[in-house]
């Protein structure tokens, strides 16, 4: 198999190395440290890098990911995080995996870009509200930590992974969302636990990694038409 990562371009490879040079530096910061919150900071950026492309290489990245931040998750009594991610985000990133496998960019490793429809629109907003008030009543039974913005959290969490799903540039907007209240809820660990500021730059980077795979799949997405 070629090397994927021989596929970035400049900027892509710069914001990548970028990435996981902030999120290692940010780790030796604190006197206590959590491997596994570097682990996965490391294999987040990656994944995003490549969902960027519209490489379902990402997707099964963010599978791994997911597993490794619901494990830290559980840890902090984010349960809201650990279920969303154990519970929604990894079977929704196996759902995307194999649509974005059925279907190629004229049999490319680039994914077919989907413009979703106002039917697709209705059932996404409907099922946010579903989602979102069933969690809140979950999230509030388990005593989680930072309630509001946990559930807050998910519903961004499920519309971004949807929007992934139906392979929409619009998937970077709702974890774009996702990554501020993220920034949020890591750093009121990080107020207790200076070993979590690792996580806070990590999202932070996400950020900047999903703002830039919107920028692209809107690229990819006029490519695409006009072609």
């Amino acid at each position: 198999m070629k090397n994927p990562f021989k596929d970035l371009n400049k900027f892509e490879l710069s914001l990548w190395l970028v990435s996981l040079a902030v999120v290692t530096l940010s780790f030796l910061i604190p006197r206590n440290k959590d491997y596994l919150t570097l682990i996965a900071s490391l294999i987040g950026v990656t994944a995003l890098i490549f969902v960027a492309k519209g490489y379902v290489l990402g997707q099964i990245l963010t599978v791994v990911f997911a597993l490794f931040y619901g494990f830290v998750s559980l840890h902090l009594r984010y349960y809201g995080e650990m279920i969303t991610y154990l519970g929604m985000s990894a079977p929704m990133a196996i759902l995307a995996a194999v649509e974005w496998i059925r279907h190629p960019y004229k049999n490319t490793k680039v994914v077919q870009i989907h413009k979703i429809t106002k039917k697709q629109a209705i059932l996404l907003a409907i099922l946010t509200v579903i989602v979102t008030v069933v969690f809140y009543f979950v999230l509030d039974a388990l005593n989680t930590a930072n309630l509001i913005f946990s559930t807050i959290s998910v519903a961004t969490s499920f519309i971004a992974s949807f929007l992934t799903y139906l392979k929409s540039p619009y998937y970077a907007i709702g974890y774009s969302l996702n990554d501020i209240v993220l920034i949020i809820l890591w750093v009121l660990a990080s107020v207790q636990n200076a070993a979590y500021i690792p996580m806070v730059i990590c999202f932070v980077m996400f950020l900047a990694n999903d703002i830039y795979g919107f920028v692209n799949w809107c690229k990819m997405a006029n490519k695409q038409r006009n072609i």
